[in-house]
């Protein structure tokens, strides 16, 4: 009872194909014999006989020859081409694209999008708004003047620096998905809970703070104002209001004397 060999490497089995048949031996006894020390699946009967017609017609190599391959279909100059597509419009899909270059795929063009020429889809940044040249110009003298003093004050001035903000956030928030969520057994029963939405009422928050922390928070209820901040009420509002006093007055037959 032979040994077996698993797992061979193809050059091995070859060899051995190599030297049986320089001695004159049939393919079918090749065969038994490289079952009998690799195992079954080493190598099929027809293989080994194609193997041993290349040793005989003077083949003296047991590796695979090397092959050239499939020739790339992506060109230096497909590649200028997509990029001058890209940069045309930056706004394109893939779909689009490729209407341009049919005789590649959809998914070497992506390739090529992504991995030759490093492109990617990116959103832009949201700002609340592009500043003005005066706001620049004011923001600058700021910074040079916060900056004249750290180096007459050093850390001192750090102190005295109080930043705020404001913000209008809803009087009641409801209890999130993730915040309800509890460790319970399998057979525990099953929380319920109604369905609740933001409160339409909001409260202005109010904040301040140093390099120390938050040292200061308000709540504060609002009132409806202009659009544009003022602190004056609508006066649309208020003459509709009035006027429609007036007309009930006046069908009560209670007239106001001027």
């Amino acid at each position: 009872m032979f040994k077996v060999i698993e797992s061979p490497a193809p050059c091995d089995v070859r060899s051995v194909i190599r030297f049986l048949s320089a001695r004159n031996q049939s393919a079918a006894d090749i065969h038994r014999k490289i079952c009998e020390v690799y195992g079954a699946t080493a190598m099929c009967e027809g293989k080994v006989r194609k193997w041993v017609r290349d040793f005989k017609a003077g083949r003296d190599k047991v590796h695979d020859d090397s092959r050239s391959g499939r020739l790339s279909v992506i060109t230096d100059d497909m590649v200028a081409s997509v990029e001058a597509k890209i940069l045309e419009n930056r706004h394109f899909t893939i779909s689009t694209l490729s209407n341009g270059f049919l005789e590649v795929s959809r998914s070497v063009l992506y390739k090529l999008v992504s991995e030759k020429l490093n492109f990617k889809k990116l959103c832009s940044r949201w700002v609340p708004k592009f500043p003005t040249e005066d706001h620049k110009n004011k923001r600058f003298e700021c910074s040079l003047n916060f900056f004249t003093r750290y180096n007459e004050e050093c850390d001192a001035t750090l102190s005295r620096i109080i930043t705020g903000d404001e913000t209008r956030v809803s009087d009641v928030t409801t209890e999130s998905k993730q915040q309800s969520m509890e460790w319970r057994h399998t057979h525990s029963p099953v929380r319920v809970k109604a369905k609740e939405t933001l409160s339409q009422r909001k409260i202005m928050a109010s904040v301040f703070w140093n390099r120390h922390g938050v040292f200061f928070g308000r709540l504060h209820a609002t009132r409806n104002y202009h659009k544009c901040g003022s602190l004056r009420p609508n006066p649309s509002k208020a003459t509709q209001s009035d006027s429609k006093q007036k007309t009930r007055n006046a069908n009560r037959g209670n007239f106001a004397t001027p």
